[in-house]
């Protein structure tokens, strides 16, 4: 979080703090005087009363009671009134808190979004004038043309990302699940990644014959995210670990790094939409803050789970877990 949104912070606290304790000193101050006023009409009834009226006793005791009658309106709606208020101030002090760090990782998505629209964009368009203004042997362009597809592929996975995050955001991305070889989509991503990064270490066990119930186009980008995200915080000499296993009710997708690892705390923020740690400005790796975020909403459409562990060195482990696709296996 930046020194700006830090400072932010602090004045709404501070601004909550002051407003909230004058809001409770005013109510107190009423309560104060509405009893003093209580008090002063219950003795200036009691002194018109004569001493000697013989129904002295009956009217003093109706005195007293319409007063202990007013007390107890005060207290039950100045309690009414503090609660109402505690509660409305908490609500909008807890609003404009979020509205304040979704405004600053709005502003990184928007740094990071035209940062990742850029390069692909400038890459692709210098690889093509190279290809249109010189002529080179087959090998040459053969390698132009592969990374200029590269960057196209990483241009559309980032496009679908932030297509999808919207019709999830809006509810309308309907699911068509079916039986699905998950063996296939993760043994197809691993081959994937390895091609594209042949100088990285990604080591894969995956078991075979392990069929879920699914939607291929949503699994596919899950199973996407999770590698590029483990490849992303990795060290270049770190390795990768992807992990597929499976029972007759529970299929365990285990993708682990070897980077800096995630704290606790922020375990559980990385689930959130947009959010990234550190400032946009000096980061080094490259992102959007959307690929956790969809990896969960992705998982909980499948009435799956998510989770996050250390691993027992360094780095992390991102453990989803769905359930096995049972009348394939009976099949």
């Amino acid at each position: 979080m930046t020194l700006s949104t830090k400072h932010k912070l602090t004045i709404v606290t501070v601004v909550y703090w002051v407003l909230l304790s004058y809001m409770v000193a005013a109510l107190v101050w009423w309560f104060v005087a509405l009893q003093k006023q209580n008090n002063l009409m219950a003795n200036m009834l009691l002194s018109d009363l004569k001493r000697d009226d013989p129904h002295y006793i009956g009217k003093a005791t109706l005195i007293q009671a319409a007063h202990n009658r007013k007390v107890a309106q005060y207290i039950g709606e100045g309690s009414t009134f503090l609660a109402l208020i505690f509660f409305g101030a908490v609500f909008v002090f807890r609003a404009t808190r979020r509205q304040i760090r979704l405004s600053h990782q709005q502003h990184n998505f928007m740094m990071a979004v035209t940062h990742e629209l850029k390069t692909p964009i400038a890459v692709a368009q210098l690889n093509l004038e190279t290809l249109q203004k010189r002529k080179l042997d087959e090998e040459k362009q053969q390698k132009l043309i592969s990374n200029t597809l590269q960057e196209a592929n990483r241009l559309n996975t980032l496009c679908n990302n932030i297509l999808l995050a919207a019709q999830l955001d809006a509810g309308g991305y309907k699911t068509v699940q079916q039986e699905l070889n998950l063996t296939d989509i993760v043994a197809g991503s691993a081959r994937n990644f390895s091609n594209r990064y042949p100088q990285r270490s990604i080591e894969a066990d995956i078991d075979e014959g392990v069929y879920v119930l699914g939607e291929e186009l949503l699994l596919q980008m899950l199973v996407n995210n999770l590698i590029e995200n483990a490849l992303k915080y990795s060290p270049v000499e770190g390795k990768v670990g992807i992990r597929l296993k499976s029972n007759e009710n529970k299929t365990v997708l285990q993708i682990s790094d070897e980077g800096i690892g995630i704290s606790d705390e922020e375990k559980k923020q990385v689930f959130e939409k947009f959010y990234r740690s550190g400032d946009e400005k000096i980061r080094n790796t490259k992102g959007t803050g959307l690929g956790l975020y969809l990896c969960k909403k992705i998982v909980q459409s499948h009435k799956g789970t998510i989770t996050i562990s250390d691993q027992q060195i360094k780095g992390s482990i991102f453990k989803v877990t769905i359930n096995t696709y049972h009348d394939r296996k009976q099949g």
